[in-house]
């Protein structure tokens, strides 16, 4: 048999000289990590073995088990699940095929200490390196499930690792843990000690579903009399279960402790903290099933990528089935984990099967319902809880505005926005709370997009409504420069833009004024539309400055200049946008351009419409069509001032 040996992917071995260095606080949970990746396989071969009649798996006796040498110093874990192939060795274990490594590995040596760190390492769930922390080497042996030869693994985590065909492996995989020297001070971490072997399964795996088995042992006189080892595990006698193996979602909940439940949702999400929230659901009648779901505290690092896993996991009364139903939980609800067990559904049900599939389009409605009403609920008793929620997964929720109509009112009432109200301490406001604060006579809730609640503020936009009193929506997530043209409002409220259409905030007298203006200013409006030519739609008076000269305005459903961004940043040119020129009739500069047009336009005033136009362009976050011309007529502007 050919011994092979093969390098670590390099993102690995740097992930391994971190755990060997012991960068958890709590170096338990590698057990936990390990009976986890042990009970999927487990669940795994269950379900292959429903698909595939003609598979050979045997499934007579699913178990995990451990195995403690106190003198050997080792500890095995051992389950007769799925099992690996050689390729699925390599790829699973010796390199880390998940996206984003290297970013994770950069916030590693950021962290700095043990507790980050353990976080980060959460994120990217990869538990079977943990093994390390308490070994000098480890040992794997495998054979999957239906075929004839098995693979011997081992490594002493550095650099490299070996791997030979094995002939005669068991079905399933066990791995070997050859324990570093015990600190004799240290009882509670002895990892080849029994007591301390049940109390951390006691502690973070009881509720696996599949027994936790530990061989009895032996008297000193039944070992010492044993010929061989199947002689001294005879002797052992019937071995012990460790875990309870009761489904927490099967459980009364008044008999789940949070502790259980955390400990569960560490499973389920491979994620290292406690949840944020947690939500339980069960239906009984027409469609039987029942639901254990989590909101967790931090978003992991691969919610707004492309290929990042979703969905919880679909059992079918006590049998997994799969893990990332995508069919059950929408796109923008995909940082909830958990799972949902149904009573109904084929056991042999596939995913293309799952997308038409009736039981399963209600019991998602019913979940989607039941986590948006949970938010709603933190939001309303548990505000510091809501705000960190929003912080973390509120840019996801608000693109089920858009993908999700049916809830996209129960969205909107469950979701925060900054806003000018406060807006120093940086707090955020719900829309109920924006209706309470409008103004009698104000008929619409008023927003505007940009790149920073700064910069929006900033906007000449702003200064009319800054000026009477008017709250403004300061809308900055990418997301919000979509949806609030595909949402007419909230309940029964539209929402507009205060850098589209006209503004309507004068009083009667004001409105008298404006036209009267109207007609002194129309020969300059004319003039400086011809100036400008095709750089504007139209030249007009504005009722929403009050110290800017000038603001560039879009018609109702024209594209924002944020939005166009957007569309750059993606490779892709938008269509030309006309804006609106509105000018401060107040503003003496606009007063005197009028003064020194009625009396002759000239070039030179010609040069200062651009200014005035391309200083409007800037201030709304445009771009100049010719930077270099604009800079050329401002620095001769200023040297004739000198």
């Amino acid at each position: 048999m050919t011994t092979e040996t093969i390098e670590f992917q390099a993102e690995a071995r740097q992930l391994l000289r971190l755990m060997i260095h012991s960068i958890y606080s709590n170096k338990d949970v590698f057990l936990r990590e390990l009976i986890s990746n042990a009970s999927d396989a487990l669940d795994k071969v269950r379900l292959a073995a429903y698909q595939d009649k003609d598979l050979g798996a045997d499934t007579s006796d699913l178990h995990i088990e451990l195995v403690p040498d106190t003198e050997a110093r080792t500890l095995t874990v051992r389950d007769n699940g799925i099992g690996m192939s050689r390729d699925e060795v390599v790829d699973l274990i010796g390199t880390i095929a998940k996206s984003g490594t290297a970013e994770l590995l950069a916030k590693l040596k950021e962290a700095g200490d043990a507790e980050n760190a353990q976080e980060l390492i959460g994120q990217f769930g990869v538990g079977f390196y943990s093994s390390f922390m308490v070994a000098d080497r480890v040992e794997l042996t495998t054979r999957k499930a239906g075929t004839g030869e098995g693979v011997h693994w081992s490594s002493d985590g550095e650099g490299s690792y070996t791997i030979e065909p094995v002939a005669d492996a068991p079905q399933g995989t066990a791995v070997t843990l050859h324990l570093k020297a015990s600190d004799a001070d240290d009882q509670m971490h002895d990892y080849a000690d029994r007591g301390v072997l049940r109390r951390i399964v006691k502690t973070y795996s009881d509720f696996i579903t599949w027994p936790v088995r530990m061989p009895a042992e032996a008297s000193a006189d039944e070992a010492a009399d044993a010929d061989d080892a199947a002689d001294a595990d005879e002797a052992a006698g019937e071995p012990e279960t460790l875990n309870s193996m009761k489904a927490l979602w099967a459980r009364s909940q008044k008999d789940v402790s949070d502790e259980e439940y955390a400990e569960f949702y560490r499973h389920v999400s491979h994620d290292w903290q406690e949840p944020l929230e947690t939500i339980r659901l069960a239906a009984e009648g027409t469609f039987e099933y029942q639901a254990l779901l989590f909101l967790p505290q931090i978003a992991p690092m691969d919610l707004y990528m492309r290929d990042a896993r979703r969905g919880v996991q679909l059992y079918v009364r006590r049998v997994f089935i799969m893990d990332d139903c995508e069919a059950l939980v929408p796109e923008y609800l995909r940082f909830v984990k958990g799972v949902v067990d149904a009573a109904d559904l084929s056991l042999n049900v596939s995913r293309e099967i799952l997308q038409q599939d009736r039981q399963i389009s209600a019991i998602r409605r019913r979940l989607v319902k039941k986590v948006l009403s949970t938010i709603g609920t933190l939001r309303d008793e548990q505000p510091e809880k809501y705000t960190a929620f929003w912080e973390q997964f509120g840019r996801a929720l608000k693109e089920g505005l858009l993908s999700d109509p049916d809830n996209r009112e129960t969205i909107l009432g469950v979701s925060s926005f900054r806003s000018t109200h406060d807006s120093g301490n940086g707090a955020a406001t719900s829309l109920a709370a924006y209706k309470e604060r409008m103004h009698d006579g104000q008929d619409a809730i008023y927003y505007m997009t940009g790149d920073s609640p700064a910069a929006i503020e900033a906007s000449p936009h702003m200064e009319a409504f800054r000026d009477k009193g008017y709250e403004v929506l300061l809308l900055t997530d990418p997301i919000d420069e979509v949806w609030v043209d595909a949402v007419e409002g909230f309940d029964g409220t539209a929402f507009r833009s205060i850098a589209k259409g006209q503004v309507d905030l004068q009083t009667e007298e004001e409105k008298e004024q404006a036209e009267e203006r109207r007609s002194e200013f129309a020969g300059l409006c004319e003039w400086m539309a011809g100036v400008l030519g095709e750089d504007v739609k139209e030249v007009r008076l504005s009722s929403r400055l009050t110290t800017s000269a000038a603001v560039l305005v879009g018609d109702e459903f024209d594209m924002t200049p944020t939005l166009e961004k957007m569309y750059r940043a993606m490779g892709q040119e938008p269509p030309k946008v006309q804006r609106i020129l509105e000018l401060n009739p107040s503003h003496p500069l606009v007063t005197g351009l009028r003064d020194a047009q009625a009396s002759g336009a000239s070039d030179e005033l010609g040069e200062t419409a651009e200014l005035l136009h391309g200083m409007a362009l800037l201030a709304e976050g445009g771009e100049l069509a010719d930077p270099s011309r604009f800079v050329g007529l401002l620095a001769g502007r200023l040297q004739r001032t000198l």
